[in-house]
């Protein structure tokens, strides 16, 4: 009443209402009331409220689903998932919703495990007989009840998540009917969903026109046109005409229809049309809000706060989310405050009781003993019984004034209550798992595509990394500098120091970590234990002996001891000679490392329980890259090696006393990388295939002989269903493309393939009217794609073209190279992907449950959410460039520098709090972050500080000298900036191996 007083626009009301809720993602909604002809009709968001509502004291507003999405993982945020269960609950009830036996009750089971959790035969007869779900439910309740004994464990969010799965699958999902009449007289029902409009007979599907096909709609007094594109193959005539009940049923309709094409398949919101000096024509009618793009790109930037909220049918003591956290505590949830809402989600009994947690307050949310689930067989850090966020690996990207708030309060506490985002979420800054994507959990319950990427509390502002230890004050600093050397060389012989102690943590992951756990299992032969540990305890007890040396000589150069022979050892390249010197006798067991790798792999292939006993190692802690990455550690030492040899080579004049042995260290490991070099490359793609292969399902034979990976990255597709996003894989042989799969583990479902033999690509920006656009054209099926950039596109480009020209020089097309089919292949356009049965519908949490863990944060994740991709010449440059050391770390709106020990490689930061600890507390991908040096106006006034910065998110790290800051920019340019073919090989062409 009030806001049609002020005659604000329909948009003002309907913010409210989503603002009440906290619902960020409140463009899937709208409000819906009926007008002075008791017709449904939604509210218009650019008109006033009182030119639409003339009584408000006397309607009744509903907030309902506007618009479905065809896949209910873009729906990032819990709330919203709730309020879409909520609504399908809703069209249950009322008929609108329907299928058969079986789906109902498998729908119903659902909703009673997400409001009274696990089953119970006594609670749950007299739960559904105090409920009606459906009329006539009695028939239903024993096959209600069978499919609920089999939902045990699952959380609200969860149920949530699987109801929505079977849902979205339905023929009558989001389908609201508007009966009409074709040319013939036939009584039919027209709709509208995301992918153009339906035409039913009854309940049945007879037809349907794909926005793409749909050139024009419009209406004409009780006429609806719809005019198509000409189609050579098509039958229908170039304009189709169907009568309806009234102007205003007309009109309504094609409202609803010009909404839903904008909404699913534009950019930005249009923009309004001039108005007319004389006379207008036709109606002024336009969509209004944000896309379904502009959406997702919203709520992929981070910009909004989690919200707690209480579910008013949940009869579950606890509120859990889908998260890797489980909780040890009660949740502390805030209750209702207002229960004078005006509005009501559909009918009033199913009103979403929603409360926001107040910005600033802290809830206690703790997470049970993920502990108790992990495997007894793996060996336990001293520091593991500490959890950090309850989590392995936590990622750093958190909402800066978040941060601040709570370095400011101190509070004891360092986790944040969770909403359970879902994947799609836009950050992995949010996830709580190791660096391989897997939970601190080995055997937890996830759902479908679900990763647990909640708010939380970054371990590197939790009270572990902040006490006042941490803070390096900058007299403090100034008594450093004054301590320890200055010149270029120490920092040389320093990074020889620092990356040698991650170096020998990494063989020990093997050494002692895997091999402790692999001695309390019986899942390995004893012939490939013996090739393992037997050519990696030699490496490790030299290279303990080596970084002893090296330290002890950092210590008389700083004059740390014996300080009055301090000039004599200065230097560092006698050390380093001498020790590979002795590394020589080494080669033996590096050459072995090829062998190790694949019988590893063969094992694996071969042995379930060896597949699971090195699945669950890689979700430990100490393993924060995949357990195969370690096998290789070894060669890429010695590129570093040769790399700082050729660095302090090139530093000292000929007549420096260390230049002799430094130059012939720097000779014997060039000698030796040569060597290894053709090996380590094979490895590396071997490597990277077996890697792939755990993100994929929908492929059997991924690593063949022959085949090598080329690039990896996020394109979207153009299809019926307008641009969707897929994960793109190129090899030397074919095109994978895949969506993000529906599974616990999170992998990626392969939807279709193009060899690469007969292929042609063209850019077709202008035949599509999609920026950044490409066609590629195959021998049996055409694909068009949009890059997310324009670098993007031309690094997409480069590299098909030249896997093309190489296809083209093979002996010709081998299709079997492809052993399994993908699962839609048959669909060039995806209109059929992802159909099912609603037989097969039972069997989804079954299936689930044979899944590997979840894998969010690999490599290809980040690439998913970050928009963007890597190439085989990314991962080898990235191997050539990892560092380890101390940093000073602060955040945009925090005061004091933190003292951080860290580790990049792989793309990524790893932090601890010392080079003592076993395994790193949190991680931060640098995939799409920009590096720059702080402007005058950001005040930080230091030396040596660099920038990281991703939309919203912004850190600040300090580098003790310019050598190291000079070399922090130079790694961490080789993540944020990812190489094109021409630059990377040019970049190559200096090393000798």
């Amino acid at each position: 009443s009030f806001l049609a007083q002020q005659r604000a626009p329909g948009k003002v009301l309907h913010d409210a209402v989503c603002n009440h809720l906290n619902l960020v993602e409140g463009d899937y909604f709208g409000l819906e009331f009926p007008d002075h002809k008791k017709m449904m009709v939604w509210l218009d968001l650019l008109k006033p409220v009182i030119k639409q509502i003339r009584r408000p004291k006397h309607v009744v507003v509903k907030f309902v689903v506007k618009f479905f999405p065809p896949d209910h993982a873009q729906l990032q945020e819990e709330l919203t998932r709730y309020l879409f269960a909520l609504q399908v609950k809703q069209d249950l009830a009322q008929g609108r919703l329907t299928c058969n036996d079986t789906s109902t009750a498998l729908l119903i089971s659902h909703i009673v495990q997400s409001e009274i959790g696990d089953f119970d035969e006594t609670i749950d007869r007299e739960h559904l007989a105090k409920n009606k779900y459906i009329p006539q439910q009695e028939a239903l309740e024993d096959k209600i009840m069978e499919f609920h004994r089999n939902h045990m464990g699952q959380t609200p969010a969860e149920s949530d998540f699987q109801l929505l799965e079977i849902a979205r699958r339905l023929e009558m999902y989001g389908i609201r009917l508007h009966p009409a009449k074709d040319r013939e007289g036939t009584k039919i029902n027209l709709a509208v969903a995301n992918t153009g409009i339906l035409v039913f007979q009854g309940h049945t599907k007879i037809n349907a026109f794909n926005w793409a096909k749909v050139r024009k709609l419009s209406f004409k007094r009780k006429r609806f046109l719809i005019k198509l594109r000409p189609d050579v193959n098509s039958s229908f005539q170039d304009t189709l005409e169907f009568l309806m009940a009234s102007r205003d049923f007309c009109k309504s309709f094609w409202k609803i229809c010009v909404e839903h094409h904008a909404f699913f398949r534009l950019f930005e919101e249009p923009k309004p049309k001039p108005k007319p000096v004389l006379f207008s024509r036709g109606s002024s009618f336009r969509f209004s809000g944000r896309t379904q793009k502009q959406v997702l790109d919203y709520v992929k930037e981070g910009g909004h706060k989690k919200v707690q909220f209480e579910r008013k049918h949940s009869k579950i003591h606890s509120i859990r989310s889908l998260t890797a956290q489980t909780s040890e505590q009660h949740t502390e949830v805030p209750k209702q405050v207002s229960d004078s809402s005006s509005f009501a989600y559909g009918d009033d009994n199913d009103a979403a009781a929603v409360q926001s947690c107040r910005q600033g307050k802290e809830l206690k949310v703790s997470t049970e003993d993920v502990g108790q689930h992990k495997s007894p067989s793996l060996k336990k850090s001293p520091k593991e019984g500490r959890k950090v966020d309850g989590a392995v690996v936590s990622t750093v990207e958190e909402e800066e004034e978040a941060a601040k708030d709570r370095m400011q309060q101190n509070r004891p506490q360092s986790q944040q209550p969770s909403t359970g985002s879902l994947t799609g979420s836009p950050h992995l800054s949010e996830l709580s798992i190791n660096s391989q994507g897997g939970p601190s959990v080995a055997n937890m319950s996830l759902s479908p595509n679900l990763s647990p990427d909640a708010k939380q509390s970054s371990p590197l502002i939790s009270p572990l990394l902040n006490d006042p230890s941490c803070i390096r004050t900058d007299d403090e600093e100034e008594v450093k500098k004054k301590r320890f050397p200055t010149e270029k060389a120490y920092f040389i012989a320093k990074e020889v120091a620092t990356t040698e102690r991650t170096y020998l943590k990494d063989l020990e992951v093997i050494t002692s970590w895997f091999q402790s756990a692999v001695s309390k299992e019986d899942c390995m032969p004893e012939t490939l234990k013996n090739l393992i540990f037997s050519n990696f305890e030699p490496l490790h007890k030299f290279h303990t002996g080596f970084l002893k040396e090296i330290e002890q000589r950092l210590a008389l150069w700083e004059g740390r001891s014996n300080a009055h022979i301090k000039g004599d050892y200065q230097r560092i390249g006698d050390v380093m000679l001498k020790n590979i010197q002795s590394m020589k006798q080494l080669t033996i067991h590096l050459w072995k490392h090829n062998e190790i790798l694949m019988e590893l792999e063969n094992g694996i292939k071969n042995s379930r329980k060896l597949e699971n006993f090195c699945r669950d190692f890689e979700l430990q802690k100490v393993c924060y890259l995949p357990l195969n990455t370690f096998l290789l550690r070894p060669l890429h030492r010695l590129m570093h090696y040769k790399q700082i040899m050729e660095r302090l080579c090139k530093h000292y004049p000929p007549s420096h006393m260390d230049f002799r042995d430094s130059r012939a260290a720097l000779a014997e490991i060039s000698e030796m990388v040569a060597q290894l070099h053709g090996n380590m490359i094979k490895m590396e793609n071997f490597q990277k295939l077996h890697e792939l292969k755990k993100d994929l399902i929908g492929i059997d034979n991924l690593v063949i002989p022959g085949r090598e990976f080329i690039r990896l990255g996020s394109l979207s597709k153009l299809s019926g269903k307008g641009l969707q996003q897929r994960m793109f894989f190129l090899f030397n042989d074919i095109l994978l493309y895949t969506s993000r799969g529906l599974t616990a583990s999170n992998q990626f479902k392969v939807h279709g393939h193009l060899p690469l033999y007969g292929m042609t690509i063209e850019e077709s920006e202008e035949e599509w009217g999609v920026p950044h656009c490409l066609t590629l054209r195959g021998q049996h099926q055409s694909i068009v794609v949009a890059a997310s950039t324009r670098a993007e596109m031309d690094k997409w480009t480069e590299d098909v073209q030249m896997a093309i020209d190489l296809a083209e020089k093979s002996t010709g097309p081998a299709p079997e190279l492809l052993a399994s089919s993908p699962p839609d292949n048959k669909s060039p356009d995806e209109t059929t992907v992802d159909q099912e049965s609603e037989d097969d519908l039972s069997a989804s949490r079954t299936s689930l449950e044979r899944q590997s863990p979840h894998r969010g944060n690999t490599t290809v994740h980040v690439c998913w959410h970050r928009n963007t991709s890597v190439s085989m010449i990314d991962f080898s440059i990235a191997v050539e460039n990892q560092l380890s050391g101390n940093l000073l770390r602060k955040f945009k709106n925090s005061n004091g520098w933190q003292k951080l020990w860290v580790v990049f490689t792989n793309f990524c930061m790893f932090f601890y709090k010392s080079h003592q600890d076993n395994h790193p507390l949190a991680s931060l991908p640098l995939l799409g972050y920009s590096l720059t040096i702080p402007s005058e106006s950001e005040n930080i006034h230091k030396d040596y500080v660099f920038k990281l910065h991703f939309k919203s998110h912004m850190y600040y790290f300090r580098a003790e000298s310019e050598y190291t800051f000079e070399r922090w920019m130079e790694v961490i340019r080789s993540a944020t900036s990812s190489a094109s073919r021409t630059r990377a090989l040019s970049h190559k062409e200096p090393h000798a191996y």
